[in-house]
């Protein structure tokens, strides 16, 4: 095999460099990377669309202002189903009804075309795994249509991870609980939800935050005070997230019932005073213990 020496230093391209032109009649390329590339001191401008979570407090720190499509979102929570639905039932909500299906076509009742056919698909959500069987009367409370839920009971991780891939490679929204998923397995759901606009949202351990994962957003979520949620950015492109949101989390159900009153944290208790220092009761010498006398 023949190689050719490598030249000793390699000068930069200069501005007139094919690799920094663009061919005639496209687009520049900063416009052509516009929304790819950000500074690490500011949030990302994805040019991929993002659904709205459902809390001002939290659009303003997610990139691109709400969740976002083609790629995979990390939910680490202390407890598994418990805290998830009431983060993601407003977002799931309203991209349900950005979902809806076009009106049949006029002369044909209950037929609708087939461009209408692939949107049916996009209505679906998928639950992989879930910790606890789902409630269909708790969700539909949440906004959530008993009607697109395909709840997917995996016997292995190994059977919960192809189920979470399939179905985000076929372009429907997946909820996926896994526990045990590896860094690299993460990686590959990823890379899947690449090529998918609905919501990817992995649910995993809060340990699980001390390794490293693909996935370009990941929080930490766990129970405030009262009905709040408190909510970390782990990670996310853009700069590092401090503190904590709380996020106002009371399930639609549950919200009539509550007044003014309950619906704020309890106050914290207030500590009793330091009761006063007993002084140790003093013996009364008996009758007959009297000092010895020496001579």
């Amino acid at each position: 095999m023949l190689s050719a020496p490598l030249p000793s230093s390699v000068s930069p391209p200069h501005a007139g460099h094919p690799l920094l032109t663009s061919p005639p009649g496209a687009l520049p390329l900063e416009a052509q990377w516009q929304g790819r590339l950000w500074r690490g001191s500011s949030l990302s401008t994805s040019a991929d669309p993002t659904l709205p979570s459902g809390f001002a407090a939290l659009d303003a720190e997610l990139p691109g202002g709400g969740w976002p499509t083609r790629a995979a979102v990390e939910l680490l929570t202390p407890q598994p189903g418990v805290l998830e639905w009431r983060l993601l039932a407003p977002g799931l909500r309203a991209w349900w009804a950005s979902q809806a299906l076009p009106p049949a076509q006029p002369g044909r009742p209950g037929r609708r075309s087939r461009a209408a056919a692939p949107a049916a698909a996009m209505r679906t959500l998928l639950l992989v795994n879930p910790p606890h069987t789902p409630h269909l009367p708790g969700l539909q409370a949440l906004g959530l249509p008993a009607s697109a839920l395909i709840w997917v009971a995996a016997g292995t991780p190994a059977q919960a991870l192809w189920a979470a891939e399939q179905a985000i490679k076929s372009r429907v929204a997946v909820l996926a609980w896994l526990p045990e998923a590896r860094p690299e397995q993460i990686r590959r759901l990823q890379v899947s939800a690449l090529g998918s606009d609905a919501p990817v949202f992995l649910m995993r351990p809060e340990r699980a935050g001390q390794q490293s994962s693909a996935a370009p957003l990941r929080l930490v979520v766990k129970p405030g005070e009262g009905w709040d949620l408190q909510v970390h950015l782990l990670k996310r492109r853009g700069p590092a997230h401090e503190g904590w949101l709380a996020l106002p989390a009371v399930p639609g159900a549950v919200e009539p019932l509550l007044t003014a009153a309950k619906r704020k944290p309890l106050p914290a208790p207030v500590p009793d005073p330091a009761p006063a220092p007993v002084s140790p009761p003093t013996e009364r010498p008996h009758a007959l213990a009297r000092p010895v006398q020496h001579a």
